[in-house]
């Protein structure tokens, strides 16, 4: 099963390199992984997608909370959350079939961003599976180049950073009726 995590990191140069090599390490493969800039500076959000069980996944996040520069590691697999990604996709498109093209464009809810003599880039967002659909109907035409983010993925409702202070509050309490919390809890959370 396909498991999504959502990972916030100090933006510090070689934090890429040691998630990455975690996952390496214990053999697991990342299917897709995108990295970008919160709105809290300093912090980076990373989306990874892994294929795993759900003693793998458990595993994943105790081994992301032990690197130091992990704030915070949340698997929203089973959590209500928006998912998307992004594709950018050179086509062939002579003049004979453009329009026939941009209507598939429009269908897909789509967009043409450059039109050349012999080709369209079109970009697409939208969850995997849409944009898979769109990849097979240009096919026929010659997709000359394809370049895709990966998943970006974010809970929906209001669970958010300040949100989890509660609930790293609540954990602590549970700690005391022989709950547990999470590993490097003063790094799990962090103030907005």
């Amino acid at each position: 099963m396909l498991h999504t995590f959502v990972v916030h990191v100090e933006d510090r140069p070689g934090v890429l390199n040691r998630v990455s090599s975690l996952f390496r390490r214990r053999a697991y493969n990342i299917s897709s992984l995108t990295v970008g800039p919160t709105d809290k500076s300093g912090v980076s959000r990373m989306t990874i997608v892994v294929e795993t069980d759900q003693d793998g996944a458990a595993r994943i996040e105790a081994n992301l909370y032990k690197l130091v520069s992990v704030l915070r590691v949340e698997n929203i697999t089973a959590a209500p959350s928006v998912c998307r990604e992004l594709a950018i996709i050179k086509v062939a498109a002579p003049a004979e079939a453009r329009t026939e093209l941009i209507h598939l464009v429009h269908v897909f809810r789509a967009h043409v961003v450059d039109v050349a003599p012999d080709s369209l880039v079109i970009e697409i967002t939208g969850a995997e599976d849409k944009i898979d659909s769109l990849v097979e109907v240009l096919r026929p035409y010659g997709v000359l180049e394809m370049a895709r983010t990966g998943r970006v993925a974010m809970s929906r409702g209001t669970g958010t950073p300040s949100n989890a202070k509660a609930a790293a509050a609540a954990a602590g309490a549970g700690d005391a009726a022989g709950g547990s919390k999470p590993p490097h809890d003063d790094h799990s959370v962090y103030s907005v």
